[in-house]
């Protein structure tokens, strides 16, 4: 959530920073500075009543210990009479601070400087590319075909259970499935996160802390009676871990592996085939807490960690910066890995790692003392490390051979075998 002071001080570049991201209720921005003044009016107004209240109260016991009585009660009167009013002024307030925050929960993150302009995909920045196409001979499969031959993956079998988009993985596919997921935790474990196994729904306030309401309701599956959401990534439970509270120290790095759920409604074609998308899919995420200072050097510190993990799968992999119009609702800057596809000779996103600067952490209300012993707001960034489904289709895809599916070396020992045959 944006800080208030911005629209005190900075109207034109929140108004630069909203047309960047190509948000379209610009008129959001007049009226929060609106309900501000008039905020600040009404408080000054309470403030001057307060004071009269105090002196009023003082004379009350001045006027009693001189035995003048009757003053005293017409005081005492006049005492009353402010405090009713009182009471209205602080009812406005409350009104007016109700409504300004929730105009204030509709408003994205403003981008930071580096992130390009631009609406769609295509419009997104090129940073890095690590590609040399897979020799493949022309009998090569997609991910789907592959997962049938070798009895890794059962769609049809998720259909019946579920409904389209909620695959089944069985024997080798299965224990693959757990191999990759045991393998990102320890690399993360190892480059100092904690592991935490968070729960798989949230409440609203959780939801709303990290920005996923009300932006993303239709795209969240919504347990109704107990007002719970099932997560989206894991980075929902794992940030909101330090809600409401003033941490000790910083950075915090958390790692967690979660099932992941989204409605993904409207998806159709060849873009949802097989696993390119799912509703319910596994992931594995990286979560920072950090000092405003540190946060974008957190940021290519989580770059290269993502990255050295595809390396390690010798998979073929591009970094995109994301454009404002394609960027996530709470992002300030996000950078995009996508994998090859061999098979279906296309690129497929397989994490997003972002800067949320205190957008989150406004909402959530994690803090820091600094030097001073002032509460500061930290940042907070996130990234997957890694998503599976899209991982699993290139790495069937790409390191299929006459002989069966190569395993990469680093996945072997969680593995237990060097092919898929």
């Amino acid at each position: 959530m944006l800080s208030i002071q911005l629209f005190r001080t900075n109207k034109e570049a929140i108004l630069a920073g909203l047309r960047k991201k190509n948000f379209k209720d610009l008129q959001l921005v007049d009226e929060i500075i609106a309900l501000d003044e008039e905020r600040r009016k009404v408080q000054a107004e309470s403030d001057a009543l307060a004071a009269l209240i105090n002196t009023a109260s003082k004379n009350v016991g001045m006027l009693m210990a001189k035995g003048d009585k009757e003053a005293a009660e017409t005081q005492k009167s006049t005492v009353s009479t402010y405090k009713e009013q009182s009471k209205t002024f602080l009812q406005s307030i409350a009104t007016i601070d109700n409504d300004l925050h929730e105009k204030l929960l509709r408003l994205p993150n403003l981008p930071h400087d580096s992130v390009p302009v631009g609406r769609t995909p295509e419009d997104n920045e090129v940073v890095r590319q690590v590609f040399e196409t897979p020799d493949l001979s022309a009998q090569k499969q997609p991910h789907w075909e592959l997962a049938a031959r070798y009895e890794l993956i059962d769609f049809e079998l998720g259909n019946k259970i579920t409904g389209s988009g909620f695959p089944v993985y069985t024997g080798r596919g299965a224990r693959l499935q757990r191999a990759l997921i045991n393998y990102f935790i320890e690399y993360n474990i190892a480059a100092g996160y904690k592991e935490y196994y968070p729960p798989y729904m949230v409440n609203e306030a959780s939801a709303y802390g990290t920005g996923q309401l009300p932006d993303k309701e239709g795209q969240m599956y919504h347990a109704t009676e107990d007002n719970f959401y099932l997560i989206p990534t894991a980075e929902v439970p794992v940030t909101n871990i330090y809600r409401d509270e003033i941490v000790k120290s910083l950075p915090i790095k958390m790692t967690a592996y979660s099932p992941c759920f989204r409605r993904e409604a409207g998806s159709y074609g060849k873009d949802v085939r097989g696993l390119n998308r799912v509703h319910q899919f596994d992931k594995v995420e990286i979560v920072q807490l950090v000092h405003p200072d540190k946060s974008y050097e957190a940021l290519e510190e989580m770059v290269a960690h993502v990255e050295k993990l595809l390396q390690s799968l010798q998979l073929q992999y591009r970094i995109l910066r994301l454009c404002g119009g394609d960027m996530s609702f709470a992002s300030a800057l996000t950078y995009d890995f996508e994998v090859y596809s061999a098979a279906q000779e296309r690129w497929l996103e397989v994490s997003s790692v972002s800067n949320f600067e205190s957008f989150q952490t406004n909402r959530m209300k994690i803090r820091f003392k600094d030097e001073n012993g002032k509460a500061q707001l930290a940042h907070s960034l996130n990234g997957s490390s890694l998503a599976l489904p899209r991982i699993m289709a290139c790495l069937l895809e790409n390191h299929q051979t006459p002989n069966g599916i190569k395993i990469p070396d680093a996945l072997q020992p969680y593995f237990g075998s060097e092919w898929i045959q």
